[in-house]
């Protein structure tokens, strides 16, 4: 499902038109990613959980070229799927 996809069923569900969810569905990113780039977690309770991990500095290895490189630290997004997702899918 890509994001037109979702837009259209979440819009049907919700009873409103597409660019009114189009329009939730942009304002919940931009609120999501506002609140990670502050260190925030984010909780939607019975869905998911995403937060901001650090990940270390570590030595790695070029796949087309199997030399070795060095792979700087960053900050990854982590996603949790929530209890009832899990329960949903399994």
């Amino acid at each position: 499902m890509n994001r037109s996809e979702l837009v259209s069923a979440a819009a049907e569900r919700a009873g409103t038109s597409t660019s009114a969810m189009d329009a939730a569905l942009h304002a919940i990113q931009d609120v999501v990613t506002d609140a990670l780039t502050k260190g925030e977690k984010v909780t939607i309770p019975g869905f998911a959980t995403l937060e901001t991990v650090q990940r270390s500095a570590r030595e790695g290895r070029n796949p087309a070229t199997g030399e070795k490189m060095q792979i700087p630290a960053r900050t990854a997004v982590k996603i949790s799927a929530g209890t009832a997702l899990k329960r949903a899918v399994s």
